[in-house]
């Protein structure tokens, strides 16, 4: 992975840039979005004010205006065709209507000053037809009325003629207003047709001055944030593929930096993790070489010890009885149980010897792994045991066992060695009690096995599992004093532990668990 920073510069340069953070790019990069936002809203509303200022002002100021000087135009019109009315017929209805007529215009005047207070050119421009109009009606229309009102005039034809010709002068003034108006309507659409340029333009390029900027954004990001990141991940994916020596170089932003930095570190403890354990695994490879050809050494003497050890002792016990019973009555009774003596050497050597092969064979030979229904285990180790627990009148209480995961044969001897104990051990005065009680827990079964005999002192809670311990004198109680320790490697061997309960009285109450089915 290399440093990927795309600004041209100094070493000073480059250290500063890939001193910013990956947070701190995205802040830069919103800000900037940020103030093209606020600042394309602000002119883009500048100019959709320019252009609602515009559109307004032609719209409700302006076209108002010029319908309204097309009123004036009509009401001075009809003052003059009324006037030429009453002049011809006398009518009074045509002075009614000159009199409305000169209502509606000083209507649409007032009008007109209220539209066009912010032209004064137009202004002026009414306020001369204004002055047309009244000096129209003050020299001409008004005598000539006053006049055909009393009678004086017997031809109409000459007073007409005289009104029409003053009244050129007002539609002079009114089409000159209207020709104002129009200019100005003329010139409010080209500005508004401006501002709308302006405007489109505007929104235009906010929205290019956008699209560069999320392209510059894009490009940014990719060259100093997603390819180093990129790169990144390509080596941490080279090193999770295998390749633990490929070392990891910081590039890109400074958290990207300290990230990689952070992975480099990680996988240089992980390649001395590795080394230790190729190291460890070296050695344990040489003591598992070393534990095979001690294993090997070890059948060798198992069978040594289960034929040609055993053979010499056959022997001699053999001819030792042969001895005492061909001599009998001429053995004195020294001689005798010296003899005896020999018998019993050799065969408690006997027992010694088949219990050590026993015990050495404990996960060598006996390793099968299955679940095992309990219950059918204990009625063959009663059935085993029913000569002894017939003669010392035991009873022995269990509930219904559940079935465990195990070897068959090792639990066997197991229940064995724990149920002949209960019932070797027992106290002479009363007859021997064993209670089994079970309970589960975890996916393990914890068992139980409590009597009523001599029991077990608390300080030699672990004496008892060790080999050949023994507790008693072998005329009190015989054995070889491995049958726990048989025990306990059974139990350990299941992944379970053993032990004595000391708050158990009277007699001994051994605890051991099994995993469950």
């Amino acid at each position: 992975m290399i440093d990927t920073d795309p600004v041209q510069g100094g070493p000073g340069r480059r250290r500063g840039r890939a001193s910013w953070t990956t947070q701190r790019w995205f802040a830069t990069v919103l800000l900037a979005m940020v103030v093209l936002i606020v600042a394309g809203t602000v002119i883009g509303a500048a100019a959709l004010s320019r252009t609602a200022a515009v559109s307004n002002r032609l719209s409700d100021r302006i076209a108002p205006a010029g319908k309204a000087t097309v009123q004036l135009g009509a009401a001075l019109a009809d003052q003059a065709a009324d006037v030429r009315g009453f002049l011809l017929s006398g009518d009074q209805a045509f002075l009614d209507s000159y009199a409305d007529s000169q209502a509606q215009e000083r209507q649409v005047l007032t009008r007109l000053r209220e539209l066009l207070g912010a032209e004064p050119d137009a202004v002026a421009q009414v306020a001369v037809v204004e002055e047309q109009a009244r000096e129209w009606r003050t020299t001409v229309a008004g005598p000539l009325v006053e006049t055909r009102r009393a009678g004086a005039a017997a031809d109409p034809a000459g007073p007409v003629a005289r009104n029409l010709a003053a009244f050129e002068s007002v539609s002079t003034g009114v089409a000159a207003l209207e020709g104002r108006l129009s200019g100005l309507q003329g010139a409010a659409r080209q500005d508004l047709a401006a501002t709308r340029r302006v405007r489109d333009g505007v929104f235009i390029g906010l929205v290019l001055a956008l699209l560069l900027l999320i392209g510059v954004v894009a490009v940014l990001l990719r060259v100093v944030v997603l390819r180093p990141l990129t790169q990144l991940g390509s080596a941490v994916r080279q090193v999770a593929g295998g390749d633990f020596h490929h070392r990891l170089a910081p590039g890109g932003p400074a958290d990207l930096a300290r990230l990689a930095g952070d992975v480099e570190a990680m996988r240089r403890r992980l390649v001395d993790g590795l080394d230790a354990s190729q190291r460890a695994r070296e050695e344990l490879e040489q003591r598992q070489v070393e534990l095979h050809r001690l294993n090997t050494d070890l059948e060798q003497f198992a069978y040594v010890a289960s034929h040609d050890l055993q053979e010499p002792l056959r022997k001699v016990a053999s001819f030792c009885q042969m001895l005492q019973r061909r001599y009998a009555g001429s053995l004195d009774d020294r001689a005798q149980q010296y003899i005896t003596f020999a018998v019993d050497g050799a065969t408690r050597m006997q027992q010694l010897i088949n219990d050590l092969l026993t015990f050495s064979r404990i996960g060598r030979l006996y390793d099968a792994s299955r679940p095992v229904d309990l219950d059918e285990v204990l009625d063959g180790v009663e059935h085993t045991l029913a000569l002894s627990i017939e003669e010392s009148g035991a009873r022995i209480s269990r509930p219904p066992l559940p079935t465990v995961v195990g070897d068959p044969t090792l639990l066997t001897m197991l229940w064995q060695n724990l149920l002949g104990n209960a019932v070797k051990f027992r106290h002479p005065e009363r007859a021997p009690r064993v209670e089994i009680a079970t309970a589960q827990a975890d996916g393990w079964w914890t068992f139980s096995v409590r009597d009523n005999g001599i029991g077990i002192a608390p300080e030699f809670a672990d004496k008892i599992f060790v080999i050949f311990q023994r507790l008693h004198p072998r005329e009190a109680y015989a054995g070889t004093g491995i049958g726990l320790a048989i025990c306990k490697k059974i139990v350990e061997h299941h992944g379970g532990t053993i032990r004595l309960d000391a708050a158990h009285s009277p007699g001994a109450c051994l605890t051991f668990t099994l995993p469950a089915a």
